[in-house]
C-alpha cells in the first residue's frame, strides 16, 4: 500500500540566532498558533480568513439595494383580521399563510426562525449530522468524504410568530488558511407553522486530483436579512490511502455547492 501525498504542511517556524556576547539573553515570545490538532495528529490549518467573512457580509449588506418599504411590520393575527368581510381576500390570506394557528402566534411582530437540523448526505456512507447549537469558539467538526464523492446538505427548520422574509444561507471554504469557495443561496421567505421545513441543496460533487485533495475548513450560516440564525464549522483530516484498491481518498468539506 502507497503512502498518501500530503497536500499540506505545517506552517514553517523561523528560529531567531542567539544573543551576541555580552547582550543580557531576551525572554523568548510564546509561539504563534498556527494550526489545530487534527484527529490523524497533523497540522491543520486554521480558518484565518473568517474575520475577513464577516468584513465581507457587512459589504454585502452595504451594496445590497435597499429593501422596498412595505409599510409598519404588523402581527400575523392582525394581518388575518383586515379585511376579514371580503372573502375572497380572506380565502387568498389563508391560502398564503397555510394554517396558522393564531393562538401559537400571537401579537408577536419579529419572526423566530430555529435550525433544527444540520448534516452532509453521501450515499453509501451514514449521514454527517452536524451538533446543533454550536458551541461558542469551537473547533468545528471532523469528517472525510473520498473524492469525487456526490454530496448534499440539508437542514431542517422552524418558524414561528410571523413570516420571514430574505431567508438565506453562505458558505466559505477554506485551505491551508486561504479563502478558496464561498457560497451563497437564497432559500427565499417562509409563514409560520407547526411542521419544520426541510431544505436539501442540489447534488454536487466533491472536488478530486492531487492538488484538490489535504485539509478543509467550512463554515456555514444560515441568516434572515438582519440576523444569524445557526451558525456551524466543521473541519477535515489529511489525505489517506484506501487498502486493497489503492484508491486514494480525500477530506473536503466545501458544503453547501458552488453557488456562489
Amino acid at each position: 500500500m502507497s503512502s498518501a501525498v500530503e497536500a499540506i504542511s505545517c506552517p514553517k517556524v523561523d528560529v531567531p540566532a542567539g544573543p551576541e556576547p555580552g547582550e543580557p539573553a531576551k525572554e523568548a515570545a510564546p509561539p504563534a498558533e498556527h494550526c489545530d490538532t487534527a484527529p490523524n495528529g497533523k497540522c491543520a490549518p486554521r480558518c484565518h480568513g473568517e474575520e475577513e467573512e464577516e468584513e465581507e457580509d457587512e459589504e454585502d449588506e452595504e451594496k445590497a439595494p435597499k429593501a422596498i418599504d412595505l409599510g409598519p411590520m404588523v402581527s400575523i393575527k392582525e394581518q388575518l383580521e383586515k379585511d376579514k368581510d371580503d372573502e375572497s381576500l380572506r380565502r387568498w390570506k389563508e391560502q398564503l399563510l397555510g394554517g396558522v394557528d393564531l393562538n401559537s402566534v400571537g401579537e408577536t411582530l419579529e419572526p423566530d426562525v430555529k435550525i433544527m437540523s444540520l448534516s452532509i448526505l453521501s450515499p453509501g456512507r451514514p449521514d454527517i449530522v452536524l451538533p446543533l447549537p454550536v458551541e461558542p469558539n469551537g473547533k468545528g467538526v471532523w469528517f472525510t468524504l473520498k473524492e469525487g464523492s456526490p454530496y448534499r446538505l440539508k437542514f431542517t427548520f422552524s418558524v414561528s410568530n410571523n413570516i420571514v422574509s430574505g431567508l438565506r444561507y453562505t458558505n466559505t471554504v477554506w485551505k491551508t488558511g486561504l479563502k478558496v469557495d464561498r457560497a451563497k443561496e437564497m432559500l427565499g421567505t417562509f409563514s409560520p407553522q407547526l411542521e419544520p421545513y426541510t431544505y436539501v441543496t442540489p447534488e454536487d460533487t466533491t472536488p478530486s486530483g492531487m492538488f484538490a485533495r489535504g485539509s478543509y475548513s467550512a463554515r456555514t450560516k444560515v441568516r434572515t436579512s438582519s440576523t444569524t440564525t445557526a451558525s456551524a464549522t466543521w473541519r477535515s483530516t489529511t489525505p489517506s490511502t484506501s487498502a486493497g484498491s489503492g484508491r486514494r481518498r480525500a477530506d473536503h468539506p466545501s458544503l453547501p455547492p458552488s453557488v456562489a
